[in-house]
């Protein structure tokens, strides 16, 4: 990051916390009996568990660049299980901040010819409507239901993190019908190699029905999804790897985007909680990128299953009332 990047990105931050100001001030300015919906009333001073977000959400940037998971994946899990505010509220914050970085992504991944429109299309309009779904089911089961199934789906991804496997170029000897309908296929150049790289993706149909399941426990937990969409586009459906992840963040953007609506419209997004989350998980983004150079890859992702089991086992005690 060279002088004049990090000049900009300090007066982003700057602009950002001033807001957080702004919004705090007009917040403490309103009648009394009043509050910041969905902020601890502990008597701390306004500016506190924005801080500790800010500081928090650092760290979580690293890790995330560091592990390779999303933001969000470690954002809503430790927030919600270690952190003063009501769930729904975390949700609705877990959105926008896996929502953020795919939308930073998403532009170059599709000008660099990585991210399948052809894919993503069929698929994002199955998991954005059941995304949908999903946010109006978690806000309207009780919150210690919605704990204990967030706290068993964390423990099903730190599984799925230990077992899965990873397919550079996956063997699809022949494109199955649907596929071949809906054109899903691609080129692209493996620019490690050197190669042209023709591809095609088969059990389309299989796939698109898990996108169901995917798009339910997005919009419900506010996870993000790109820890499943991965697996599902590489190892079933055949895609190679890179576009895999291409795809599956751009997907992002349109599946969080959707259920993310929801939560805005039910007032479960607050400044003084996505703001400095946000800017926490981009810097902190920024900082793993340079430290990614230079650190074991097998610790991290070691240390990053540990966090997720610690916090959904810790989801699942608040959730039976431990």
């Amino acid at each position: 990051m060279n002088k004049n990047t990090m000049v900009r990105t300090g007066l982003f931050a700057l602009a950002i916390l001033m807001l957080c100001a702004v919004t705090a001030y007009a917040s403490s300015g309103s009648e009394a009996g009043e509050a910041v919906t969905g902020m601890p009333q502990d008597g701390s001073p306004w500016w506190y568990w924005p801080i500790i977000l800010l500081v928090a959400t650092f760290l979580m940037g690293i890790v995330a660049v560091l592990g390779g998971v999303g933001g969000g994946v470690l954002f809503v899990p430790i927030i919600s299980g270690f952190f003063p505010f009501h769930l729904d509220f975390v949700r609705g914050a877990g959105l926008l901040v896996a929502l953020a970085g795919a939308l930073a992504a998403g532009p170059g991944l599709l000008r660099s010819g990585l991210a399948s429109l052809r894919l993503a299309i069929p698929v994002a309009l199955i998991a954005s409507s059941c995304a949908i779904v999903g946010a109006m089911l978690g806000l309207a089961l009780p919150t210690h239901v919605v704990q204990i199934s967030l706290g068993a789906t964390i423990l099903g991804i730190c599984v799925l993190m230990l077992t899965a496997k990873k397919s550079t170029f996956p063997d699809v000897p022949k494109a199955d019908k649907l596929s071949s309908i809906l054109k899903i296929y691609g080129v692209y150049r493996e620019e490690s190699t050197g190669e042209t790289i023709n591809w095609k993706v088969h059990r389309t149909p299989l796939g698109l029905v898990l996108f169901v399941a995917i798009g339910v426990m997005a919009g419900m937990f506010g996870l993000g999804a790109g820890w499943a969409n991965v697996p599902v586009l590489n190892l079933l459906m055949g895609a190679p790897l890179k576009i895999s992840v291409a795809t599956s963040k751009f997907l992002l953007s349109i599946t969080d985007t959707s259920a993310a609506w929801i939560y805005m419209n039910n007032g479960c997004v607050i400044p003084m909680m996505v703001v400095p989350s946000l800017v926490g998980i981009m810097l902190g983004s920024f900082v793993g990128v340079r430290i990614l150079r230079v650190v074991k890859p097998t610790f991290i992702r070691w240390m990053v299953i540990g966090i997720l089991a610690f916090a959904g086992l810790k989801a699942l005690s608040k959730g039976l009332g431990f």
